[in-house]
């Protein structure tokens, strides 16, 4: 064998080597590529106003911190799955806005994320810790629960929404910046990965058909993280109960910041609410 020949062969053998180590890395250390937890100190306080309650649920192995916008007179309650990154202090905003809608408001952090104890290990246990704190935001309000129910998921938590929707079953899904599958998005940003090493294939297509509810799906037109085409495609999953809403100039953090978004936000919470409580209808409020 020519020098040049051996050159080759070693310069695949070590590419080879290379590309099987990553693949093994990525096999056990999947949740510090696909999650970024904050955390907050525990002895961190929220001030966010009397009717904010903080909340822990027990589930498995960990103890998740949530915090609950309670309201007095209240016709629905939004059940809100953050998206990646951050923790309630950087997620629970916009209080003012969320009280002008007539209702209350519960969110939770991940394991691993803010005050939230243990970490993610796979995606069984997300899909149960959501569960087990929905069911326990029920809990606190005994027969007198609000009567819509709303899952509103955003980014991360549009898959958790999804697949949480036939047990909830809710009034209303409001998915922001969702995503057709983590396995369709690792596709297209990392296509070298075999797929079967995703360990979080998150099929949103696949749960958006096991819901019943109306689902009104937002995206910005210039999200470069998730790209809009992601919500079209899941919007025509299910076209006699999804409707698709783009929002032009938003980028895939910034929705909240652009009228279109929040007043597609109030309008269709209105509805939801005058549908199921049709007694007391709700007025227009003002971003």
């Amino acid at each position: 064998m020519s020098l040049r020949w051996r050159w080759l062969l070693r310069t695949l053998l070590s590419l080879g080597a290379a590309y099987a180590a990553v693949l093994v890395l990525l096999a056990v250390g999947q949740e510090k590529l696909l999650f970024a937890p904050r955390t907050l100190p525990a002895e961190h306080r929220f001030d966010l106003g009397p009717d904010v309650e903080e909340v822990w649920v027990d589930v498995d192995g960990a103890r998740l911190n949530a915090l609950h916008l309670r309201r007095p007179g209240a016709r629905g309650v939004v059940f809100y799955l953050h998206g990646n990154a951050g923790h309630l202090q950087s997620w629970f905003v916009n209080l003012d806005w969320w009280r002008r809608q007539g209702v209350d408001l519960f969110m939770l952090d991940y394991r691993g994320f803010g005050k939230s104890g243990g970490r993610i290990q796979s995606e069984a246990q997300l899909h149960a810790d959501v569960r087990a704190a929905w069911d326990a935001m029920l809990a606190r309000y005994g027969e007198a629960a609000p009567p819509a129910r709303v899952l509103f998921g955003r980014s991360l938590g549009t898959g958790l929404a999804l697949h949480l929707a036939p047990h909830a079953r809710p009034d209303l899904s409001i998915l922001v910046s969702p995503y057709l599958s983590l396995h369709a998005l690792a596709g297209e940003i990392y296509p070298w990965v075999p797929r079967a090493l995703l360990r979080y294939p998150m099929r949103s297509d696949r749960a958006l058909a096991e819901g019943r509810e109306p689902v009104l799906i937002l995206h910005g037109d210039d999200d470069a993280l998730i790209p809009p085409e992601h919500g079209q495609r899941l919007a025509a999953l299910a076209p006699e109960r999804a409707r698709f809403v783009l929002i032009p100039g938003a980028d895939h953090n910034d929705l909240q910041n652009h009228a279109a978004y929040l007043q597609t936000l109030e309008r269709t919470l209105a509805q939801t609410l005058n549908r199921v409580s049709p007694a007391s209808p709700l007025p227009a409020a003002t971003p």
